[in-house]
């Protein structure tokens, strides 16, 4: 079984803007990135609620969670510009093996560290 794994440029903690779907225009922070399926989840996004049955463990009820999107659907956010928006990769001047995420309309870095 050969399953292709992409390299995605969202990461775990990634503050993100939805721009497709129902969840449009909602904003929210990346809680996993899946690289063999293609999608992300993000905190209190696509929410779905699941009825579980009680097990030795724990109670059982109407558990609300979180669904993936697809990667497609969400753009990073920017804090300068506050909205979702694409970006590039940018060498720095000091170390050349240090990258980091820069806005394509503002040149603001996204990086957090």
């Amino acid at each position: 079984m050969n399953v292709e794994r992409r390299k995605f440029s969202l990461r775990k903690n990634d503050q993100v803007a939805v721009i497709a779907g129902k969840e449009k225009g909602k904003v929210g922070k990346i809680l996993k990135v899946d690289s063999k399926t293609g999608r992300v989840t993000v905190e209190s996004i696509n929410l779905v609620k699941r009825h579980t049955k009680p097990t030795q463990t724990g109670a059982g009820g109407i558990i609300e969670k979180e669904l993936p999107l697809d990667y497609s659907n969400v753009l990073m956010l920017c804090p300068k510009c506050n909205k979702g928006v694409r970006h590039k990769t940018v060498t720095n001047a000091g170390d050349k093996r240090k990258k980091s995420r820069v806005c394509k309309r503002c040149d603001q870095v996204l990086d957090l560290a």
